[in-house]
């Protein structure tokens, strides 16, 4: 196909996958189910993290995560004390542990405590010469786990493109913050990010078929392969790339 044949190929299929109906049976249903900013963002970056395997295991995890909460995930991690964590005791996803949960608990406090929102978490590390939002990733991960208590384990889920990973989740999660979607899939509450430094969430359905369209010649799945892909979309449309994440997952998930 030429290049304008996948352009279209794409916006047709962004059209398709890019609408309400992709909610109901993704894990963005999760944080679609509050209203309260800081409850979005928090839902959003914990089901975010917890995003690998099934879907449908992930939304029933996820609520059985935020059930734990009082569905009520703000309040109760600004205001929980030290033995209220102890309910959380036999929540588990996969290799996501014990010991995992009670640092994100610990680590979200914090933060809430003294911010009002997670998007300066990001947005500070951004210059204005920033051309994506990888710089925004790898400070946020060095901040995280800033403190000398924070679990070695726990740094497999939080992922940074210092150690070469797609970051896909946390690319995802950004995605979900900054896209201001009037389909009502992403949620666009973030300002000081922008659309266009986005990066492309890359697992295996989007590499799969972004290969597939010569879209991706790079033989590894790494964050240098995350950026060829985005600069390759970049093509297509340079304020928006990560709107296609809706055409490759879909064709990657959907249609094979």
């Amino acid at each position: 196909m030429k290049k304008a044949e996948i352009k279209a190929y794409l916006d047709a299929k962004v059209l398709e996958y890019n609408n309400s109906n992709f909610v109901s049976k993704d894990p963005i249903s999760i944080p679609h189910s509050y209203h309260r900013k800081q409850d979005i963002e928090i839902t959003a970056f914990w089901v975010s993290m917890l995003s690998w395997g099934l879907r449908k295991t992930i939304i029933n995890k996820s609520k059985e995560l935020f059930g734990l909460m009082g569905d009520s995930p703000y309040e109760f991690i600004v205001n929980h004390s030290e033995k209220d964590r102890s309910r959380f005791e036999y929540f588990k996803h996969r290799t996501f542990q014990y010991t995992d949960t009670l640092y994100f608990l610990d680590y979200l406090q914090r933060y809430y405590r003294e911010n009002d929102s997670m998007e300066n978490a990001f947005a500070r590390h951004l210059t204005s010469e920033s051309i994506h939002v990888g710089d925004a990733i790898r400070g946020f991960h060095d901040e995280f786990f800033d403190i000398d208590y924070a679990p070695h384990r726990t740094r497999k889920h939080v992922a940074t493109p210092a150690r070469g990973s797609t970051c896909k989740r946390i690319n995802m999660f950004l995605r979900w913050m900054v896209r201001d979607s009037d389909t009502g899939v992403d949620f666009g509450i973030w300002n000081t990010l922008q659309p266009s430094q986005l990066l492309m969430p890359l697992d295996v359905h989007v590499d799969r078929v972004g290969r597939k369209l010569m879209l991706i010649k790079r033989k590894q799945r790494d964050f240098r392969t995350v950026l060829e892909l985005t600069n390759a979309l970049k093509k297509f449309d340079s304020q928006d790339p990560v709107k296609y994440d809706f055409a490759l997952f879909g064709i990657g998930v959907m249609e094979n």
